[in-house]
């Protein structure tokens, strides 16, 4: 067999995503150029600008990659690390495509990536790096609110999406849409309640919902839902840390977190948020009071739990330490966490595995709504939460002058209360990951060949993405 199939030696991020895609394309008719378009990426800007910092003047390495036109605009965030790549930025320009398709938002994918540690800048520097990355890909039509629009990744955050807007609209005096030309802003710049947690939202969701499911806890030996269910989390960044939380909110048991200076564990269970406040305090999750230290973190990753939240980077589980992984549930809250061989591995152990592909969706699926809400001008729920809120205060007067029974007036303020945005955002989201969930599904089981739910994901991404090419009538 050949690399692609990934059996001579580890293959890379990008041939991963893309191995995924073949397996789940054998399960498919459309025609070859079909399945090649939407393979490929169609199209790939590096960029190379210098900047003057205070170590002296550097040349700058970027990159934004669209991976499909069949929905306008692009989506995707951007990366600031030193290790990203062309190819890095291309794997997840794939993913995202692919992620869109699954959760039903009407993007294309996209991905950028700029070669620093941001670390190593001041906030100073790191702004002039930004607004000219921005200046680059607005040179060559790379970015606008229906052309492509970037959101937040690893290295990067709402700060840098309010300095993206502010250059887009410095070279669009004007445009009354330009707020739409990047997601993930702060709420005063135009941004969302609720997208800041909403990727660890979403994989809560996600994971919620492939666990309630007894036929599938079964082969695993675990009980459905996730109360009691002891979870370790590699990663208390952004998506981490939420994910955690909310889990821990579900009845879950925290039972090991790792991150890049080392681990902690504690079997009776980690406190999420004051393991964080403990992390801002003194820059390292270890020495955390009543929990082990484990220097080296990947190895927190092979202690016994029942599910593993990677949420850090690619390719953290891999050939050499998939066959001590103990977890039964594997979610991919990161993308890429898990490499070709190492999924073999788990497979053969009997691990079910809930993809990035999908469980890694609640963060665009909120920038979609934010994205909304730049383009109506208008803040989800101002236009309906009064008449909500009237119209529910009237059906409790009726019911209470029917029964003779009355409600406190906390009571009544809770029953009456109509949404707020965040109540419209994290309902959307649920809805989103439910539906996604149960399409994938039905994928999974519609097929007895159908190995895994990363291919079940694949195969409903694809579908609709041909579906949208064939309605186009590119192809017949």
């Amino acid at each position: 067999m050949s690399q692609a199939d990934g059996t001579n030696g580890p293959l890379s991020f990008f041939e991963n995503v893309n191995r995924s895609f073949d397996r789940a394309a054998r399960f498919l008719t459309y025609p070859e150029g079909l399945l090649t378009q939407i393979r490929t990426c169609n199209s790939v800007y590096a960029v190379q600008f210098p900047i003057r910092t205070r170590h002296g003047y550097e040349v700058i390495a970027g990159w934004r990659v669209q991976h499909s036109h069949h929905k306008a605009p692009c989506k995707g965030g951007i990366r600031y690390a030193p290790v990203v790549s062309e190819q890095e930025v291309q794997a997840l320009a794939a993913l995202m495509t692919y992620k869109c398709a699954l959760v039903d938002v009407p993007f294309g994918g996209a991905k950028g990536g700029v070669q620093i540690d941001p670390k190593r800048y001041s906030v100073d520097e790191l702004e002039r790096i930004t607004r000219r990355y921005t200046a680059e890909l607005i040179k060559k039509n790379f970015i606008g609110p229906g052309i492509d629009v970037p959101a937040p990744d690893y290295g990067t955050s709402g700060r840098e999406m309010a300095w993206i807007f502010d250059t887009y609209a410095s070279f669009h005096p004007g445009q009354i849409d330009a707020a739409a030309c990047v997601t993930g802003k702060p709420i005063s710049q135009g941004g969302v309640q609720g997208r800041v947690e909403a990727t660890g939202r979403g994989v809560y969701f996600g994971l919620r919902e492939a666990c309630e499911n007894a036929e599938d806890m079964k082969p695993v030996g675990l009980s459905p839902g996730l109360a009691d269910k002891t979870v370790i989390v590699q990663g208390l960044g952004n998506v981490g840390y939420h994910a955690a939380k909310f889990c821990q909110e579900a009845g879950c048991r925290i039972v090991g977190i790792a991150e890049y200076e080392g681990g902690i564990v504690n079997a009776r269970g980690l406190d999420v948020d004051a393991v964080r406040a403990h992390r801002a305090q003194t820059q390292s999750i270890l020495d955390f009071p009543g929990a082990e230290n484990v220097p080296q973190s990947p190895a927190v990753l092979e202690r016994a739990c029942d599910i593993l939240i990677p949420a850090a980077l690619e390719n953290q589980i891999t050939a050499t330490n998939a066959p001590r992984i103990q977890a039964k549930i594997v979610a991919e809250a990161a993308n890429g966490p898990i490499t070709a061989q190492a999924e073999d591995i788990l497979a053969a152990k009997g691990v079910l595995i809930i993809p990035d592909v999908y469980l890694n969706a609640g963060g665009v699926t909120v920038s979609y709504f934010e994205w909304l809400k730049n383009l109506s001008h208008v803040q989800l729920g101002r236009m309906g939460k009064r008449f909500d809120q009237s119209a529910f205060d009237k059906i409790l007067h009726t019911v209470e002058r029917l029964t003779d029974k009355g409600l406190s007036e906390g009571e009544r303020r809770e029953v009456a209360r109509g949404a707020d945005e965040i109540d419209l955002v994290n309902s959307g989201l649920e809805e989103t990951m439910i539906t996604a969930y149960r399409q994938i599904y039905e994928e999974w089981r519609a097929d007895t060949q159908v190995p895994d739910l990363r291919t079940a994901a694949f195969i409903s991404a694809i579908k609709k993405i041909a579906v949208s090419y064939i309605e186009l009538g590119i192809f017949p």
